[in-house]
């Protein structure tokens, strides 16, 4: 009598794969993994409430692979800030201030808000300093540094002639602009189901009429003179 065949089904290769080792993150693909775990928890938590091992784990990483990449917790959370002002910047950068106009105003901050909408714990890690104290001096540290690399361009655009010509006036447009964006942004990752074009609609109205007078640029097509 003929033995009956052994089924073997799915099972021996589904425990084959899942014998099989996983690929190894490169450092910069882990780097990255630790940055958002850091981002999401320092958000939701707040910088004191997020340990280095809630981050690690997070991450899918142990805890000294965390500080392979970065020497302590604050210097993590400074390059956290450090890759999302990096960001917003490009965003900037894509719309050159000399040939600054009503709609690249608009485009601009629709570029921008789009950012805010993709990335919401960003946003709220960016625009609230922390109560840490020495978290809170990172967070001014690197505002500030952020700040100078935005403004530098500015300084020597032919639009913002009429800004630097008059000392501060450059440097109090900038903390209008930015308490209006900051504010707007944290107002929206709490009401995401307002669309971004009102929400960018609600920062050109409030900014541009008075900003882009100054500059001597045109106001976008739908404002009404």
């Amino acid at each position: 009598m003929a033995k009956a065949k052994k089924k073997t089904g799915g099972g021996e290769g589904l425990a084959r794969s899942a014998e099989r080792p996983r690929r190894r993150l490169s450092a910069a693909e882990r780097r990255e993994r630790i940055l958002a775990a850091a981002t999401d928890l320092i958000a939701a938590r707040g910088y004191a409430d997020a340990p280095i091992d809630a981050i690690a784990k997070a991450a899918g990483v142990s805890p000294p692979v965390v500080y392979d990449h970065f020497a302590s917790k604050l210097a993590l959370y400074e390059a956290v800030l450090d890759s999302h002002f990096a960001a917003l910047r490009e965003i900037w950068a894509r719309f050159p201030v000399a040939e600054l106009t009503g709609e690249s105003v608009a485009a601009s901050f629709d570029a921008w808000f789009a950012y805010v909408e993709a990335n919401p714990d960003a946003a709220r890690i960016l625009f609230r300093e922390p109560a840490n104290p020495e978290a809170a001096g990172v967070h001014r540290a690197v505002s500030e540094r952020s700040r100078g690399l935005v403004l530098q361009p500015l300084l020597g655009a032919p639009a913002s002639a009429a800004l630097a010509a008059t000392g501060p006036d450059l440097e109090m447009t900038w903390v209008v602009l930015r308490g209006v964006l900051q504010g707007l942004a944290l107002w929206w990752v709490d009401h995401p189901d307002v669309p971004r074009e009102r929400v960018v609609a609600t920062a050109v109205g409030s900014l541009w009429r008075g900003w882009g007078s100054v500059l001597g640029a045109a106001p976008p097509d739908d404002e009404s003179p």
